[in-house]
C-alpha cells in the first residue's frame, strides 16, 4: 500500500532542464572551456558535487569545483526571480495528491533552488521532506536521494511512489525499490527502454491522480 509519494523538481514540475543547459553552457563559453553536445545529458541526474567536477574537470574550467557550483546556482536563482517556468498543472497536481499521502521531494537540485522553487510556487508546506543530492553521496541515477527521502518521511520505499520525468530518475526511484510514474521530460524524453522500468507512464501531469498512483502500485505487485 502507498503511503507516500515522492516527486522529483526539474523537468516534472519546473520546465528547467533547459534552463541549467543554457546557464552552465554559458558559462564554459564564457570561460574558455570545452562545452560539446554530449555535456547535458553526461549531467542530467549529476549532483552539484558531481556537475561541478565535471564542468572542472571535463569541460575545462579552472575554477574549483565549489565555485563552479556557487557560480551557476547564484545564476539559477536570478533566472527563477525573473520568473520560474512552472509546468502547467504542476501545482494542482501537488495539491491533489498531498490531500491523500505525506509528499517528498527528491531532486537533484542544490538546496537553495529547491527551496526557492517551492516558494515560489507556494507549495512548500505541502511536503514533509526535502532532499537534494548534494546531501547524499551520490546522484542520480543512484538511488540514493529516493532512499534518503523516504528515511525522513519515515517509510519504506517499498511503500512509495516516484513521480519523474527523466531516465536517471526512473533509474534512481525504481532501483531505490518505489513504484514509479513516468511522465517523460518533453525536452530530454527518456529511451523507451528506461520507460519500460516505470510502472505506469502519463502524458501530462493532468492525469496524476491519486487513482493512477494506486493503479501503478497495483500494476506493480506485492
Amino acid at each position: 500500500m502507498i503511503q507516500a509519494v515522492v516527486f522529483d523538481l526539474d523537468g516534472l514540475l519546473i520546465d528547467t532542464e533547459q534552463v541549467w543547459d543554457e546557464v552552465r553552457e554559458a558559462l564554459v563559453r564564457e570561460r574558455g572551456g570545452r562545452w560539446h553536445d554530449r555535456a547535458q545529458a553526461d549531467m542530467m541526474g549529476m549532483s552539484s558535487t558531481e556537475w561541478s567536477r565535471y564542468l572542472h574537470e571535463e569541460l575545462g574550467l579552472a575554477e574549483p569545483p565549489e565555485e563552479l557550483s556557487r557560480l551557476v546556482v547564484e545564476r539559477m536563482q536570478d533566472r527563477y526571480r525573473a520568473g520560474l517556468p512552472i509546468l502547467d498543472g504542476a501545482v494542482e497536481a501537488v495539491q491533489r495528491l498531498a490531500g491523500r499521502w505525506r509528499l517528498g521531494l527528491a531532486s537533484s537540485s542544490n538546496r537553495p533552488l529547491i527551496d526557492l522553487a517551492l516558494a515560489e510556487m507556494e507549495v512548500t508546506e505541502l511536503f514533509a521532506a526535502t532532499v537534494s543530492s548534494e546531501e547524499v553521496d551520490r546522484g542520480k541515477p543512484a538511488p540514493d536521494v529516493y532512499v534518503e527521502v523516504a528515511r525522513r518521511l519515515g517509510v519504506a520505499p517499498r511503500q512509495a511512489a516516484a513521480i519523474e520525468d527523466s531516465g536517471a530518475g526512473i533509474r534512481s526511484a525504481k532501483e531505490a525499490g518505489m513504484t514509479v510514474l513516468a511522465i517523460p521530460n518533453a525536452h530530454f524524453p527518456p529511451s523507451d527502454d528506461v520507460l519500460e522500468l516505470a510502472d505506469s507512464v502519463l502524458d501530462g501531469l493532468g492525469g496524476l491522480t491519486p487513482d493512477a498512483v494506486e493503479s501503478a502500485s497495483s500494476r506493480r505487485g506485492p
